[in-house]
């Protein structure tokens, strides 16, 4: 059984979200959707003059499908905040898995919220993003 805001307990975690496998034409639509030409995130020759292997994808990127794992389970209308932090980069060909796990319920502002731990990680395990979501619990719906 999925678990919704209305029924979530604390330790509840949300349906994960995959997305990927990055390639270099998605790093090239990101950037020009989002006017983030940064050329480590789409010259190869550029990226390795800065030492690294290859290009990379956008850190925005990732927050973006994170948020959307929230979105998607919580309605955006109820996402009161929203907060990450980048740990590492997610190379091109990753693949990428968005969790939440529900770690309080709280009162904010006069209405019942959930607070959700988030994460990003790679099929190895390397966490590229972490961060938190306050969610409020919609009444009466």
């Amino acid at each position: 059984m999925s678990i919704t805001p209305h029924t979530a307990t604390i330790g509840d975690t949300l349906p994960p979200l995959t997305f990927g496998p990055i390639s270099r034409t998605a790093l090239a639509l990101y950037a020009g959707a989002s006017g983030d030409h940064n050329p480590i995130h789409i010259d190869t020759d550029f990226a390795r003059k800065a030492g690294m292997d290859d290009v990379f994808a956008h850190g925005m990127l990732s927050m973006a499908q994170l948020g959307r794992l929230v979105t998607d389970w919580a309605g955006q209308e109820n996402v009161t905040s929203l907060s990450t932090r980048f740990s590492a980069i997610t190379p091109v060909g990753a693949t990428l898995t968005c969790t939440g796990e529900v770690t309080e319920t709280l009162t904010h502002d006069g209405a019942p919220h959930l607070r959700l731990r988030l994460s990003v990680t790679l099929a190895d395990g390397t966490q590229t993003l972490k961060g938190d979501a306050l969610v409020r619990i919609p009444q009466g719906d």
